[in-house]
C-alpha cells in the first residue's frame, strides 16, 4: 500500500492498537496525527517512530467524549 502524500488521524494512537495502526500508516508513507487522552509520553514515543519513517507527526490531546477538551 502506498500512502505517500496522504495524511491520517489515529484516535487513541498512544494505545496498543492505535500505535500499531500509526506505525503501519507511517511505514506506508502517510503523515500521521496521533491523539491521546492521558498518556502523553506514549503518544510522543509513537510520534517519534513516525518521524523515524521520515514522515511528519502531530500529537493532540483529545477526549472524544468531551467537546470542551478538544
Amino acid at each position: 500500500m502506498d500512502l505517500d502524500g496522504c495524511a491520517a488521524l489515529v484516535t487513541g494512537g498512544s494505545g496498543d492498537i492505535g500505535a500499531a495502526i500509526t506505525r503501519a500508516l507511517a511505514a506506508a508513507g502517510a503523515d500521521v496525527a496521533v491523539t491521546y487522552l492521558s498518556e502523553r509520553d506514549r503518544a510522543d514515543s509513537v510520534a517519534a517512530e513516525v518521524a523515524g519513517h521520515g514522515r511528519r507527526s502531530l500529537v493532540i490531546r483529545l477526549d472524544q467524549a468531551d467537546a470542551e477538551i478538544a
